[in-house]
């Protein structure tokens, strides 16, 4: 029987044969990481982008911002509005239609990830209390489905804030009238932290690093552990397998790396552009 018949036969044992070497079949060991590469400035035509692969999982975001009045309860608060797309262009396993209901759950963790770290003010997009403010719709599309989607879509937003600017308005509460200053530079979204998600895959009593679609297809648990800012931020696990204390502080040690990585090729994005 050839590797590839096996494989496909033995999906699970193909895995464990590899992890008791301490190898996993695309070479890496299992704590490793895989490259990351963050573009941006991507989309000429949107008020913020950026393309982030991480391996062969691929995400380009691009942000619109547009004038619409706040919500009653809240006159002075902005809206940031994520929908991730995952289509059958980025894997067989998708199928045209309606949302997935996996792209519905990372779309509404990725709004929770990102303001529940603090990393968007949304009282900075007040332009008029009680009448005006900026909705920022973040559309997030996977091209290229290897794993660690919502991974590569929290850096990938997070990145496109950081090309975000908005253009100065002239707002009369009284009549609604509305003028964009054109003449005037368009204003940057101030960011307070820089959130990273890194992912991980319990596989054959195993804990991986940045799975890929093939293991965490196998995978019998998953953790999500995010990191702000050098901190701790929240750590995330489904499935029943029971993960040792010691264990986690590598998965955490390992999400740290990955942020501060982030981190820097943002700060240097930034400092560039200045």
């Amino acid at each position: 029987m050839d590797l590839k018949t096996y494989k496909k036969i033995h999906p699970v044992k193909y895995y464990k044969d590899h992890l008791e070497s301490n190898i996993r079949p695309d070479g890496r060991e299992v704590g490793d990481l895989r490259p990351l590469a963050i573009n941006f400035g991507s989309i000429t035509s949107a008020d913020g982008s950026s393309i982030v692969k991480i391996g062969n999982t691929t995400v380009v975001c691009g942000i619109k911002a547009e004038l619409t009045p706040p919500k009653p309860v809240e006159p002075e608060t902005g809206f940031l509005v994520p929908n991730i797309e995952i289509s059958p262009l980025c894997s067989p396993k998708y199928r045209p239609g309606p949302p997935s209901e996996e792209a519905q759950v990372y779309s509404c963790s990725l709004a929770d990830a990102i303001l529940n770290s603090g990393c968007v003010n949304l009282k900075d997009l007040c332009i008029t209390k009680e009448k005006l403010v900026w909705a920022l719709y973040c559309d997030l599309v996977c091209l290229d489905h290897d794993g660690c989607v919502f991974d590569a879509s929290v850096i990938a937003l997070v990145a496109a804030l950081h090309t975000l600017t908005l253009p100065r308005m002239r707002h009369n509460a009284d009549t609604d009238e509305r003028e964009v200053l054109e003449e005037e530079p368009r204003e940057a979204l101030t960011l307070s932290s820089i959130p990273v998600t890194t992912s991980f895959a319990v596989l054959c009593g195993r804990i991986v690093a940045d799975p890929t679609a093939e293991e965490e297809a196998l995978a019998t648990s998953t953790i999500t552990i995010t990191i702000c800012d050098a901190t701790l931020s929240y750590i995330n696990k489904s499935g029943g397998e029971p993960v040792e204390q010691e264990l986690l502080d590598q998965c955490i040690e390992n999400a740290m790396k990955r942020e501060k990585s982030v981190r820097a090729l943002i700060k240097t994005m930034v400092k560039n552009k200045k």
